[in-house]
């Protein structure tokens, strides 16, 4: 069975001095079977690659590999990448995945793809308009990998056909280096070609391990034998040695150059004497390079033109698109058609509605490179409006934009934002970027420049937080804003500050937009309460103290009726835990929080808080129900495709959270799980020392010192030779209110290390400053005396897991 997008083959040819080649295809898809001669084996999949300059013959390789997996019965799924297509995100992934579905009505997707369908559809493009949640791209990874698998095992044995993989989106050659190791498990056989310019994202397949396959084929050019072969079996036996020898010169050994070489020398009806060799030359030179383009421009102006605008619109040309672009007629369009078939530049191509390709990559190419800047800037302008005209999406006709110089069109402008949405729903911030920077320059509307200014930043807040400070800085300086917009606007540089260790700016930003929005009530609370909490994790906070006492006053005053009043209360009652009040008052506040839900996944919202009430729970001697809490947010995190720096906290605070329960396997199990959610996220997140240190700190209490130094250190921050400083004390306050005692605890990072490179990321450092988790620091009053509330703390902060490390209280308790 094949699901593919199949593209035009040339005519049946054997595959000279591929032997090498073709005996390892042989033997790969041996191996993808479950019996060999009648007897069982397991199947195994791998990769095998094929490499070279264009025309070195690795298309028909593939080509190959289809028809001798299909002989054989295996599914087979394909795609190849185009050079007009790479900013289209996740374009070769959908080549591959939609003919597969492509029975599916939307019901039956849903039905297939289960919790998957919200996180991956956009991505795949099986929706028209995104909507919903913006997944992280560490989630939607998962997804793919999810599809791909089942895919495999639903159709097993597979193989997947991917070609001038030096062309591919980083979007889809970023999941498929990631994903190709799984195809030894998987009964499934990748075959990838591509130029040895291939980017670093395709590690994988140009330097594949050991158990995923061999390195890969480089194909050399032919000898002079064969290009001789191919020639005579064109013109003849006839054919003189030395006239065969010239066609090998001229052409370099290129298969595809000798082909097509065979071909018209066939066509003029050569013989292959030596008074060929004027004429021989000449066609050589028609073959490709300013030769093709002389050749082609004795067809006339409208076959010119038809021919510049199918390289303007890529693989798969619609013929009508392709007139459209060129500003001729449906006949002269047809007539174009006719003679670049007949001079073998177009072919026909096996897309929908009768599509055309290019017979080759380097003949597209040539074309398009021949085309005036000005000429091709033009069409591309006019590529955009036929393709949105005709209904094939904002990201196909924004990839031409891109090509089209900024001229103020409105139009545009909209064009390129819904396209960057687009990609922000598939997991693809970075293409987003691109297309939102290329808005802004077009320029927009005075009145539309905050909005894009914001989208912009959103963008680039995963990519460069610094960008995202600089943008909505410039954003908030624009007149007339939307209080709602300003008020996300402001939330969101809060973030970004916070993301790059500038927390007293931030608190101090929230600080004077709560002043600003006296007006507006609701956002005026909700800036308080931003502050509140930006300044709580400030480890220079001046006056801590007074900042606890304007918000426990603050908090006395509200309902938690709305969200704004909750996430307020929620900052009161880790306040209450940190300065030691009566864990019931704590509590109260806590339970208070909850009382209308607090949302880990709002994208308007930190998880700050939400995280922080948990962990009163846990710190309040009720750690089952802080298990809960977390256990809920992490589900709400998978089922909105977030499954990078959030879930990673979440796994690693889970297991610590086990681990003064003195459940010390389940612990090493979760963190190590977080650990590797953690090392997933590109760029790295604070919670892998989280994870590391908790990590060391359960191998320790389990016994285990020598596998603590086996936990690698140093992959993370090369330049660093060394954890943040771990803290080692659990502050105590003695039954009955008498005098503190100390104890130590477990050692976990602190939100950073004095004159590092800061580790903030604006979800995630304030739960690190929140008291390294293993402690819970002063809240000091002036003087340096710490709070008088904190000499009735409740047994929740009375708990460690046992008198010192490595001796760990059985089982634990829940104390409800």
């Amino acid at each position: 069975m094949a699901h593919e997008l199949r593209q035009p083959t040339p005519e049946n040819r054997p595959l000279l001095e591929r032997r090498k080649e073709l005996r390892a295809l042989d033997s790969a898809l041996t191996g993808l079977r479950d019996s060999v001669d009648g007897v069982p084996q397991a199947p195994r999949g791998g990769l095998l690659a094929f490499t070279g300059p264009g025309g070195m013959g690795k298309t028909a390789l593939l080509n190959q590999a289809r028809a001798r997996a299909r002989a054989q019965g295996f599914t087979v799924l394909s795609g190849r990448a185009g050079e007009k297509e790479q900013e289209l995100a996740f374009h070769l992934v959908r080549q591959v995945v939609q003919p597969a579905l492509a029975s599916m009505d939307e019901q039956e997707l849903r039905t297939f793809l289960g919790g998957w369908y919200d996180i991956v559809a956009a991505a795949l493009g099986l929706v028209a308009t995104p909507s919903g949640h913006v997944p992280d791209p560490t989630g939607v990874r998962d997804g793919l990998d999810w599809v791909m698998t089942r895919l495999a095992v639903m159709k097993a044995p597979v193989v997947l056909l991917l070609d001038d993989l030096h062309w591919a989106d980083v979007e889809s050659l970023s999941w498929l280096a990631s994903f190709a190791p799984r195809a030894v498990d998987l009964s499934m056989l990748i075959v990838v070609a591509f130029r040895p310019e291939l980017p670093l994202e395709a590690a994988a397949f140009s330097a594949p391990s050991a158990d995923l396959g061999n390195r890969p084929f480089t194909l050399a050019p032919l000898s002079a034998t064969a290009v001789a072969r191919i020639i005579r079996d064109e013109v003849g036996e006839d054919a003189e040695d030395a006239f065969c020898e010239e066609c090998w010169e001229v052409t370099g050994g290129s298969p595809f150059e000798a082909v097509e070489l065979s071909i018209r020398l066939g066509e003029r009806n050569l013989r292959g004497t030596g008074d060929d060799l004027p004429a021989m030359r000449d066609l050589a030179a028609a073959v490709k390079g300013p030769g093709l383009i002389e050749r082609l421009q004795g067809f006339g102006t409208t076959t010119v033109r038809f021919a510049y605008a199918a390289a303007v619109l890529g693989k798969a040309i619609a013929p009508d698109l392709a007139a459209r672009i060129a500003a001729i007629g449906s006949t002269a369009a047809a007539e174009a058609t006719e003679k670049l078939r007949g001079a073998r530049i177009l072919a026909d191509g096996e897309g929908p509605g009768g599509s055309l390709e290019f017979v080759h990559p380097l003949i597209a190419t040539t074309i398009y490179r021949s085309i005036g800047a000005s000429l091709r800037e033009g069409m591309h302008n006019s590529a955009a409006e036929a393709v949105r005209a005709a209904g094939l999406g904002h990201a196909a006709a924004a990839r031409h934009l891109l090509e089209v110089p900024c001229e103020g069109s409105s139009e545009a402008v909209r064009c390129l934002r819904e396209a960057a949405r687009e990609a922000l729903h598939s997991g693809a911030p970075e293409a987003a970027r691109r297309l939102l920077n290329r808005a802004l320059q077009e320029p927009p509307l005075p009145e539309e420049r905050a909005a894009l200014l914001h989208e912009l930043a959103c963008a680039t807040f995963l990519i460069k937080p610094t960008a995202t400070v600089a943008h909505l800085r410039e954003a908030l300086a624009e007149p007339g804003i939307d209080p709602e917009l300003r008020a996300s606007m402001v939330y969101r540089l809060t973030q970004a500050l916070a993301h790059t260790d500038r927390m007293a700016e931030a608190a101090t930003v929230a600080a004077e937009e709560a002043q600003r929005a006296a007006a507006h009530p609701r956002i005026r609370l909700r800036m308080q309460g931003d502050h509140f909490v930006w300044s709580a994790f400030r480890t220079d906070e001046a006056d801590s103290a007074g900042r606890s006492r304007a918000l426990a006053r603050l908090a006395d005053r509200l309902s938690g009726r709305g969200l704004e009043e909750r996430y307020i209360l929620g900052s009161r009652a880790w306040d209450a835990m940190m300065c030691g009040e009566p864990r019931q008052k704590a509590l109260a506040y806590a339970e208070e929080a909850l009382r209308g839900g607090l949302s880990w996944t709002h994208e308007n919202r930190g998880f700050e808080v939400p995280v922080s009430v948990a962990l009163v729970f846990m710190y309040c001697d009720q750690p089952r129900r802080a298990e809960e809490l977390f256990a809920k947010g992490m589900a709400e995190c998978e089922s909105k495709g977030w499954r990078g720096s959030h879930l990673a906290l979440g796994q690693t605070l889970s297991g610590y959270i086990r681990y003064r329960r003195g459940s010390l396997a389940e612990a090493e199990n979760l963190v190590r799980e977080g650990l590797r959610i953690a090392d997933r996220v590109e760029g790295g997140v604070p919670a892998q020392w989280f994870a590391i240190g908790i990590l060391i700190q359960t191998l320790l209490a389990r016994g285990r010192t020598p596998a603590r130094r086996h936990v690698p250190l140093r992959r993370h921050h090369p330049e660093r030779g060394h954890l943040p400083r771990p803290a080692h004390r659990l502050r105590r306050a003695a039954p009955g209110g008498g005098p503190a005692r100390r104890r130590r605890s477990p050692a976990v990072p602190r939100r950073r290390v004095a004159g590092g490179p800061g580790l903030a990321q604006p979800r995630v450092v304030p739960l690190a400053a929140g008291a390294g988790l293993g402690s819970v620091p002063q809240c000091a009053r002036p003087g340096g005396a710490p709070c008088a509330g904190r000499r009735e703390a409740g047994p929740g902060l009375r708990r460690g897991i046992g008198d010192r490390p490595g001796h760990a209280r059985p089982g634990g308790g829940d104390g409800r």
